[in-house]
């Protein structure tokens, strides 16, 4: 069982978590991977809605997010984290830790592959780590839609009859692990994954209200919008640089005013965010605000300041200050 179990049950709405029926099953599910696989994406898909960002950029993930998807017989509190890496730096290593702190403490784990590529020595890194870890894991290659077409073509997409899932195919059997084939994506495969996760569970309460999708804020998931934005439209010229501070929301019957701040490590990559006449930070702001009215139902008036943090990935102290800290 996972340390969650051991937590009251929260009642993050102010109403009541109502009894569970008999024979509910609830619990924890980790998704690990190396970056850049789909789990945020995969995770977005099973609750319903976009409450983690998506982007081609590799290490997007970084806090320890929670999706929940409520079913009439199940509860799954979905642990996604940041692709198990070599870290480069003191965000890195925090993230990674972070990683490894959530394969320990949730009730199973989903362990993510890219489909459209061969196993590769991060998966087996990964798969090492997990060699220690307690509780079931079930291997899902992700990305089914993305392999290249075979001469005979499989009846299902989700079949695994493709010379790519052979090598996952056998590092699973060699640990016992059953496999999912599936595209996060298209949506295809999900349905027998989400039935095998549930399977996985122990009967159990319902930890979170029924409609709730994620135990973040909405200034969290309002930052993390922002911060998608900036990774989509800037690529590789802005990486990893950039953390957001929701400085102030104010609520008005028809709308909602957010004022927030992008903090970037170099005075290039504030000129990069900026762009020539503001033209950058104008169309980070309204694809942002976009994405923000979506999660909010309503109008949306969003202002984005820039400022220079230098050498903050570094930093306990801006790390901290920015929300990231190692899990407990």
């Amino acid at each position: 069982m996972s340390d969650f179990n051991a937590l009251p049950v929260p009642d993050v709405t102010g109403g009541l978590v109502p009894p569970a029926p008999a024979g509910f099953r609830s619990g924890f599910i980790g998704l690990i991977g190396r970056p850049n696989v789909g789990k945020s994406t995969l995770m977005n898909q099973l609750v319903g809605q976009k409450i983690a960002i998506t982007s081609p950029v590799a290490q997007t993930t970084r806090n320890r997010l929670r999706g929940i998807l409520t079913t009439p017989i199940a509860q799954i509190i979905f642990v996604d984290t940041p692709g198990i890496h070599k870290p480069h730096h003191q965000l890195g290593e925090v993230l990674v830790k972070n990683a490894q702190i959530a394969m320990r403490s949730v009730d199973g784990l989903l362990f993510v592959v890219d489909g459209s590529t061969e196993l590769g020595g991060g998966d087996r890194y990964i798969a090492e780590l997990l060699q220690e870890v307690e509780g079931p894991v079930i291997l899902g290659i992700n990305k089914a839609d993305l392999q290249p077409p075979m001469a005979v073509e499989p009846e299902s997409v989700t079949a695994l009859s493709h010379p790519l899932d052979q090598s996952y195919f056998n590092l699973a059997q060699s640990r016992h692990w059953p496999v999912v084939k599936f595209s996060a994506t298209t949506g295809v495969g999900l349905d027998l994954l989400q039935t095998q996760l549930i399977q996985m569970l122990d009967p159990g309460p319902y930890y979170y209200p029924p409609d709730l999708v994620t135990d973040q804020p909405e200034r969290f998931i309002m930052g993390e919008l922002i911060r998608e934005q900036i990774l989509l439209l800037t690529r590789e010229e802005v990486p990893h640089a950039v953390a957001i501070a929701i400085d102030r929301v104010e609520e008005a019957p028809h709308i909602t005013r957010i004022w927030a701040t992008i903090h970037v490590e170099r005075d290039s990559q504030k000129g990069i965010v900026i762009g020539k006449g503001g033209a950058m930070l104008k169309a980070i702001g309204s694809a942002a605000r976009q994405q923000i009215q979506k999660l909010l139902m309503g109008d949306v008036y969003l202002e984005l300041f820039v400022k220079v943090q230098p050498k903050w990935r570094q930093s306990r102290t801006r790390l901290v200050e920015f929300g990231y800290r190692v899990e407990e």
